[in-house]
């Protein structure tokens, strides 16, 4: 048998006919024989395509991360440094929230006649406004303060190398290997997508001190703990419309 230019020698199975009582092919397991080998060489070959296709999706990172070096796993290029330095800012800012008059004062200064306006106007409906507002403007942030073409073409090789490891399940030093390559991507990733946090973490933690405050005065002259819709907490409103209203921005906006 050819294929391929390349010739394979089958030993032609035998079986014993009582009819003639000789030893004669047997063309039932021999083509059974055949389509065996057949199976094997399409499969190498399916192999050895989804092998040139990792190595082009490999070199097609590599161009990505020339043309976006934030990418790049480099110092001071898409670390995590600034983000946890901000971060300690907007605790250490938090900590003395009672301590430093002037910052409190400050943020009042600006939110309760923004803010405390629509609370006060309507509690459920002036916080809903409020955390659109919010989600908006962190949606913004994350859109245009982060590298998204970067960041899409990171989720799309996530994407493609976990459809490889679901075809190579029969082979386990290709897994081990497509594995290695996703963990990999996943700080890359991190990295750039938690790359906002450096522009939000602050103005967070200044509101969420602010909500604090308007909800424990709100409490004292009502007597009674404040409650929103469905009898949840001001945290627990804000949370949960803040991801239906982030997945919606974000989809529309296709921020990744």
């Amino acid at each position: 048998m050819e294929d391929n230019n390349e010739k394979t020698t089958i030993e032609i199975p035998k079986k014993f006919n009582p009819a003639t009582q000789k030893y004669e092919p047997d063309l039932e397991a021999l083509e059974k024989k055949v389509e065996e080998i057949k199976k094997e060489k399409n499969h190498s070959k399916e192999v050895e395509t989804r092998k040139k296709e990792i190595e082009a999706q490999e070199e097609k990172i590599r161009e990505t991360e020339k043309k976006h070096p934030k990418s790049v796993d480099k110092k001071g290029e898409g670390g995590f440094g600034l983000i946890i330095f901000m971060m300690l800012i907007a605790l250490l800012i938090a900590s003395l929230w009672d301590k430093m008059p002037a910052i409190k004062n400050s943020v009042h200064y600006i939110l309760d006649p923004s803010s405390g306006f629509l609370l006060n106007w309507n509690l459920n409906i002036g916080m809903l406004i409020v955390v659109f507002v919010i989600t908006l403007l962190t949606t913004i942030v994350q859109k245009y303060g982060t590298n998204q073409e970067a960041l899409k073409e990171l989720k799309k090789e996530q994407k493609e190398i976990s459809q490889q490891m679901k075809e190579f399940k029969a082979h386990p030093e290709k897994l081990i290997e497509l594995q290695k390559k996703q963990f990999k991507l996943i700080p890359k990733q991190m990295k750039l997508s938690m790359r906002a946090i450096a522009y939000t973490a602050i103005p967070f933690i200044l509101f969420f001190r602010w909500f604090g405050d308007y909800f424990i005065e709100a409490e004292k002259l009502a007597g009674e703990p404040v409650k929103l819709w469905l009898g949840m907490s001001w945290f627990l409103f804000y949370l949960l419309f803040a991801i239906v209203f982030g997945a919606i921005l974000r989809k529309w906006w296709d921020v990744v």
